[in-house]
């Protein structure tokens, strides 16, 4: 009966902290705006801060990711992929792309949904707008 009791206590005591933890905010899922520049000026900021702030920087949030970005587009829509590390040909992760000019920017694929989306997006805007900074100015 007393290991009822304990056994009983310490699902409830789980349940309570389970309970506090704080669910982090999902992502956006996708992304879509306006750049002031052409499509290819608009990614290949993009792509070089990416690089840097993303995979250079060993980023810990990226470290199971590649980058793989395609600006040379004959279809006018130069892109960035972000990939398995392990699989670079594997189905991406992260697609963002831009069209136009000015350009459209759009960002979409698995990692847009998961709380990491909300700090992709912020960063992608930031660079599209022509600030290479690795982090947010307040």
């Amino acid at each position: 009966m007393k290991k009822q009791t304990i056994g009983m206590a310490m699902m409830i005591s789980l349940v309570a902290l389970a309970g506090c933890q704080s669910p982090s905010k999902p992502g956006p899922g996708s992304l879509a705006f306006g750049s002031d520049k052409a499509a290819l000026a608009t990614m290949e900021r993009v792509a070089l801060a990416a690089n840097n702030c993303w995979f250079k920087s060993k980023d810990s949030a990226f470290k199971p990711y590649h980058l793989a970005p395609e600006l040379n587009s004959y279809s006018g829509r130069p892109r960035i992929l972000v990939v398995p590390a392990g699989n670079p040909g594997g189905r991406p992760l992260l697609v963002v792309h831009a069209e136009g000019n000015p350009a459209k920017v759009e960002a979409f694929g698995p990692l847009m949904g998961h709380s990491m989306g909300n700090r992709i997006e912020s960063d992608i805007r930031r660079w599209a707008a022509g600030q290479p900074s690795c982090t947010a100015r307040g």
